[in-house]
């Protein structure tokens, strides 16, 4: 598996495909696997001509593994975006986030527009600016000895998922702590690049994308039926949602 240092922190990626390129930023306690790979999004793509590229985040699957939460400010996360393109030597790209993913988009999108031919933000409504999803009680579920030890429900379903990918969990928590900050709706409406918002219908974790879509103007917004947070990512309505965006994109 490839891999760049920025800075002093080692980032694991994918480079595959041919063509205009698309950068893949998964979401919390997640993989570039796990989120975009196993769900086939990595191979769609490929097939309709695109080069795809996606990291795991710092924290996150194979790539370097911090305990401070102040390492994760979602600003920091952001820059590991922009240095693999620049490892890359990718001056411009399409750039699709799930969730935390998406939230680290959202800051490309409004301070960087120059690198963003779109931004494409799944699993993320208007939670990015109202806040929701998971808290506090979710870093300490993930520091809890385990899962039995678990009460919350929001808590036992992010620890089971860690517990599954095999996550370093008190990276996660350092993760979850540093990566908090919202975005305001001032910073939301001065995003300016084609933006597609993709949220599962029963997503309880997003907030409306609806609500979102209002804030940025000139955004798209595609409903994914009868999907949850979790199981929203691999959906085919997603999928062809998203190839229509891009097809259609300036």
């Amino acid at each position: 598996m490839p891999n760049f240092h920025n800075g002093a922190v080692e980032i694991a990626y994918l480079d595959e495909g041919e063509g205009d390129p698309i950068v893949l930023v998964h979401g919390f306690a997640s993989t570039k696997n796990v989120n975009w790979v196993y769900p086939t999004w990595v191979s769609e793509l490929k097939k309709n001509g695109r080069r795809v590229i996606a990291l795991d985040n710092r924290g996150h699957g194979d790539s370097a593994k911090l305990y401070d939460a102040a390492q994760y400010d979602i600003a920091i996360m952001a820059g590991d975006v922009i240095a693999l393109m620049d490892h890359l030597q990718i001056a411009r790209a399409d750039i699709m986030g799930y969730s935390l993913g998406s939230r680290m988009t959202a800051v490309l999108a409004r301070e960087q527009p120059q690198r963003l031919r779109s931004a494409i933000l799944g699993g993320i409504g208007i939670g990015m600016i109202e806040g929701g999803g998971p808290g506090e009680n979710v870093a300490t579920a993930l520091e809890a000895p385990s899962l039995e030890d678990v009460t919350d429900p929001v808590g036992r379903t992010f620890r089971a998922f860690a517990d599954q990918t095999r996550s370093d969990r008190l990276a996660l928590a350092a993760c979850l702590r540093g990566s908090r900050r919202l975005m305001t709706r001032e910073e939301a409406a001065a995003i300016a690049v084609p933006v597609l918002i993709a949220v599962g219908s029963k997503d309880e974790i997003a907030g409306s994308a609806e609500a979102l879509g209002k804030i940025i103007a000139g955004s798209q917004v595609l409903d994914i039926p009868n999907r949850d947070h979790m199981r929203a990512v691999g959906d085919k309505v997603y999928k062809e949602g998203v190839l229509d965006f891009l097809s259609r994109r300036a």
